[in-house]
């Protein structure tokens, strides 16, 4: 299926048919019948997403744990041939600790092939990959010109024309999975109609700042509880870029990354769904990664997912809608997966409309507004307490949830910012996350990691839940 993702993406008259619209309603009707009316819908939307927040939330506090726990069926009688790819643009921080922990992977070396693309590095990346590759033989490593096009998507997609195999592995330069990891990814293939399966990732280094322990408490959440909850209750977990595996001859059939939009496992998820495989989500398949530690780079992140996947939204869901693999309650599921970079913009319209009850505008009496502002938190924090429960973190932690607040502010001017950009069609280009190198899972061996941060030894790789808060939701 070729590529849907590479359609222009600004849609600017239907941002202006929007306020025509509501000065239309308010020139007939009022503004307080006008804001009514919008706070009622508004209303039956975040009820809508608080009973899909409380469903994933009940499963994972039921089954979660015991198949965190369960035993490892498949889990050495099925070994295809696989493919790691990863892709690194100036990750010389991070490289050491990423390759270290690919080749301690526990799969059979006949049956796996590493290959690691250096995108154009000026950093000294390229030359650290080299040493490397120089002193193990399993590990490939192709070198892109500055410059080259198409950003992650186009490092992979280079990379996959040099690989052959059943399936293909990726990670991103700064995972460091556990050994088992692609034995857990890869048993899920046995069934045809899987066409990708996802993995679950763990923050390693939520005590470098406030930030790194929000993402890491979004993390918990995401998944433990939200990814967790959609392959328990609708079987539509998504790709999550890394730490996942794609079936080969399913991905060559897509044509591979779509090298045009900048949330490629998004768009990756739903070329899957049209193609009528399936995703599937292992909660045991771990690996580490790392998370931003500052306000600047999570806006940067947060803000290509946002215009990724309300791009994506905007591409895919009439196709999605008429899809006839999908029946009509996976149907609503996926709109609602599609819808969800749209909710933060919504809440800030939901917050916006209590502000101007408060001056007397909109005919609501305040015992309407509330719940509107209950929804808006209720069913996030619900998912929230759950992953810390299933996370077996420490109890102070609890208190920590005080500190997502100020992260769900944030997330609905990065959400409403990103929208209006790509209706207005506003040029954006993949990004990557800049990283810090602070914690390692992993041991390296020479090259020596002496320009690492910290102490270079990292924690033992053992461990499958994160424990007190030492070590993503919907995307």
């Amino acid at each position: 299926m070729a590529h849907v993702g590479n359609r222009p993406e600004g849609k600017p008259f239907v941002l202006i048919g929007y306020g025509v619209a509501l000065a239309g309603s308010v020139a007939l009707w009022g503004a307080d019948a006008t804001f009514g009316v919008v706070a009622g819908a508004l209303n039956v939307v975040f009820a809508v997403y608080f009973c899909r927040h409380l469903a994933f939330a009940i499963a994972a506090s039921r089954w979660a744990d015991g198949d965190l726990h369960a035993a490892d069926v498949g889990f050495d009688t099925y070994t295809p041939a696989v493919a790691v790819l990863v892709g690194c643009k100036n990750e010389a921080l991070v490289v050491d600790g990423m390759v270290a922990a690919l080749l301690e992977l526990d799969y059979p070396a006949e049956q796996l092939t590493l290959v690691v693309v250096d995108d154009g590095s000026d950093d000294g990346t390229g030359e650290r990959l080299d040493v490397w590759a120089a002193r193990e033989p399993r590990l490939r490593v192709l070198h892109r010109p500055p410059g080259s096009a198409g950003g992650k998507s186009g490092a992979l997609n280079d990379a996959l024309a040099l690989v052959d195999g059943e399936i293909v592995v990726v990670f991103d330069a700064d995972h460091e999975p556990e050994a088992t990891t692609i034995r857990r990814l890869v048993r899920h293939f046995r069934d045809p109609a899987t066409g990708a399966v996802m993995g679950r990732c763990v923050i390693r280094n939520s005590k470098d700042s406030r930030m790194a322990n929000t993402v890491f408490l979004d993390y918990l959440s995401g998944y433990l509880v939200n990814e967790y909850g959609r392959q328990a209750v609708f079987e539509l977990p998504a790709y999550g870029g890394a730490n996942c595996a794609v079936r080969m001859s399913t991905l060559r059939g897509l044509g591979g990354w779509n090298p045009e939009t900048v949330t490629e496992d998004t768009d990756l998820t739903l070329r899957v769904l049209l193609s009528g495989q399936r995703v599937r989500y292992d909660v045991t398949a771990i690996d580490f990664e790392e998370a931003v530690i500052s306000t600047q780079r999570f806006w940067k992140q947060r803000y290509r997912w946002a215009r990724g996947h309300q791009k994506c939204m905007r591409d895919y869901l009439l196709p999605l809608m008429r899809c006839r693999h999908l029946t009509l309650v996976e149907r609503a599921e996926t709109a609602l997966f599609l819808f969800v970079y749209h909710v933060p913009l919504l809440s800030g319209l939901g917050l916006l409309l209590t502000v101007l009850r408060a001056f007397g505008i909109g005919d609501l009496p305040a015992v309407a507004v509330l719940p509107l502002s209950m929804l808006l938190f209720i069913g996030p924090l619900a998912e929230l307490c759950v992953g810390l429960l299933i996370g077996r973190v420490e109890r102070r932690a609890a208190w920590q949830l005080l500190g997502f607040l100020p992260a769900f502010a944030l997330s609905i001017w990065i959400t409403s910012r990103a929208y209006v950009d790509g209706m207005l069609g506003r040029p954006y280009s993949w990004v990557k996350t800049s990283r810090s190198g602070s914690v390692s899972t992993a041991r390296p061996t020479p090259p020596a990691s002496q320009d690492r941060r910290g102490d270079g030894t990292g924690r033992p790789r053992s461990f499958a839940h994160p424990g007190p808060l030492v070590t993503r939701g919907d995307r």
